[in-house]
């Protein structure tokens, strides 16, 4: 019934060697499991931690599922400020070193119940499951399988109560697969004044009984460029009350591919909490036979003769059929389709490709942000350049990674895009911000001028980072207080004429300024050249820190003037920055520090 938490999603704590030696056993099953070591006295190339209360509670607050090797105490102490309900919790496990108990402390229905039976499996151990329904009928009444939906969850524990007391329950199974319920040790009578009613109808009298829809209904979607979301919803809204449907039985939304990028469809889809697939022109054809409206307009538009009912048929399958047939407003139209059993979106059709482009930060875990771990974490392909997927590979095991070199930009972009078209979930990731001299314009771009079509329809999120002036400037003090810029010294995409104007004109405005691609093995003198433009403009004592690999195990920090500023101090791992004529140099608690002031005091 309900499944294993997601592997990417689990991490096992140990802090001794015998539950190291049990942790790797357990990961060998659990694929893509992180083990996190509580003792420095252990030599590990796994994930090591000192405060563990800390460290428990940022995993806890990620969302992760927590396989504690460890006293139940040590779990409970840790985590008990972070509780929050069963529905919110992830799962908490606390395990024995020779695994021989399994207690599932948090989330039992979130999966913890099932995963501690299936560790048990693994050790021969004995899983300490409480929750009543599990223990004495096998299942969790208020859990249904995903998709489904419980419409009277108010109706779970007073049903418990008298189930528990020796009585029976009748089911009424109408539509879908009522399975996880037959095979379980519900005690099932063909008479009852307690019942079950598995349904895809909205019920006159929804309290006389514990009610389930199943995801069996395919909402098929056609609409006009550029129709508005409102129109749409209003047309389903009223569809499925005239119709006597359950909204919750809805199991996908889906339309002809070319509406990809329609809005309206994608509001839908958000509002209603369901996922979206979408078929070709040549698939929808395929079920030209079953339509009960063709239209010869529709095929001379996109190839087929219906998209809403062509649609919902395909995703209800081969014996599935339309119980609402092709209803139109002024710019929209939707169909209804059911299926004999639950529909699984993840087999027919395709998604909307999702690309992110993601800010890593300059290379230091603790900097990058909870958004890009879970974009990251929730992604199937990863591409980059191989250096900054190096610096993320706690978090891509088991993921297809595209890894280029550091000159292949527009690659790797288009291969992201190319994945992101086929329906998959891609993080593009980039050092520092997505958007600061990383890959997010030059997506942008590509699409602009070299859209392959598909490319256009893919949805596009952006997630900052730590840039690395940001980084740099927080090692020595506040030196961006006021207003600054920052300026790329290579030109192989911009011409060095054009960057000597903006050097020039940011000198003359007096901003902090931050260079990146100081210089390289072909561009020795730019730096240099940089700074004969800033001596016109501001004095030789002017501060400029030269920051390497800022965030990295091989972080440098040095200082010195501008008028000391030399080529080789830099390369294109630096990032230098140069203050205004008004950043101030000052010794705080041993150590220099400079900011720009923005005239509280000066």
């Amino acid at each position: 019934m309900n499944s294993l938490p997601k592997n990417n999603e689990i991490a096992i704590i140990v802090f001794t060697q015998q539950g190291l030696n049990l942790a790797k056993k357990l990961s060998l099953k659990l694929n893509k499991s992180e083990i996190h070591v509580g003792s420095k006295r252990i030599k590990t190339q796994y994930i090591v931690f000192t405060n563990t209360g800390k460290h428990l509670r940022d995993l806890f607050d990620k969302g992760k599922t927590i396989i504690g090797i460890c006293a139940v105490g040590i779990l409970v102490r840790s985590l008990s400020s972070r509780i929050k309900g069963k529905k919110i919790d992830p799962p908490v496990i606390a395990l024995s070193e020779d695994g021989k108990s399994i207690v599932p402390i948090l989330g039992g229905h979130k999966g913890a119940n099932v995963l501690a039976k299936f560790l048990a499996n693994l050790t021969k151990g004995h899983p300490a499951i409480t929750t009543a329904s599990e223990v004495v009928f096998g299942i969790s009444l208020d859990e249904p399988p995903k998709g489904w939906h419980l419409a009277t969850p108010h109706l779970v524990k007073p049903v418990m109560a008298q189930l528990l007391s020796g009585k029976k329950i009748k089911l009424d199974a109408s539509v879908g697969d009522a399975s996880w319920l037959i095979n379980s040790d519900l005690p099932l009578a063909n008479k009852s004044d307690l019942v079950i009613k598995i349904t895809d109808k909205t019920l006159s009298k929804p309290d006389d009984a514990l009610i389930y829809h199943p995801p069996v209904l395919a909402l098929g979607v056609g609409c006009e460029r550029g129709a508005e979301l409102e129109e749409l919803i209003d047309l389903v809204k009223k569809v499925f009350r005239e119709s006597s449907l359950s909204p919750k039985a809805i199991a996908c939304v889906v339309s002809i591919d070319v509406k990809m990028d329609e809005p309206a469809v994608f509001g839908l889809a958000q509002f209603l909490g369901v996922p979206m697939r979408f078929f070709s022109s040549t698939e929808l054809a395929q079920e030209s036979q079953r339509l009960i409206n063709p239209s010869e307009k529709v095929y001379a538009a996109v190839g087929c003769y219906g998209v809403s009912e062509g649609s919902a048929l395909r995703a209800s399958g081969l014996t599935g059929q339309l119980v609402v047939e092709k209803t139109k407003s002024l710019r929209t139209t939707v169909a209804v389709a059911r299926s004999n059993s639950a529909i699984d979106t993840g087999k027919f059709g395709r998604a909307r490709g999702r690309l992110y482009i993601v800010g890593i930060g300059p290379g230091k875990k603790s900097w990058r942000t909870l958004e890009a771990e879970n974009v990251i974490n929730r992604c199937s392909h990863i591409v980059g350049y191989a250096f900054y997927i190096d610096l993320i590979s706690d978090l891509v095991e088991g993921k297809i990674c595209v890894k280029s070199e550091i000159s292949q930009e527009r690659e790797r972009t288009a291969k992201a895009l190319e994945f992101a078209a086929a329906g998959n979930e891609v993080a593009l990731v980039c050092s520092g911000d997505a958007g600061i001299y990383a890959l997010a314009s030059l997506a942008f771009e590509i699409i602009e001028f070299e859209s392959q079509g598909r490319w256009g329809q893919v949805s596009i999120e952006v997630i900052p980072g730590v840039s690395a002036l940001q980084g740099a400037a927080s090692r020595i003090g506040a030196p961006l207080g006021h207003d600054f810029c920052s300026i790329s010294l290579s030109d192989l995409l911009t011409s060095w004429e054009t960057i000597e104007k903006r050097i020039s004109a940011a000198a003359e405005g007096d901003f902090v300024i931050a260079f990146y691609n100081p210089t390289s093995k072909k561009r020795i003198h730019h730096l240099e050249k940089a700074k004969e433009i800033l001596l016109r403009f501001r004095p030789d004592h002017t501060p400029v820190i030269i920051a390497r690999n800022i965030g990295r195990k091989d972080e440098k920090l040095s200082f010195t003037s501008l008028s000391e500023l030399k080529s080789d101090m830099a390369d294109m791992l630096t990032l230098v920055l140069v203050g205004s004529s008004q950043s101030r140099r000052i010794s705080q608690g041993g150590k220099l520090k400079v900011y720009t002031p923005r005239g509280y005091f000066i």
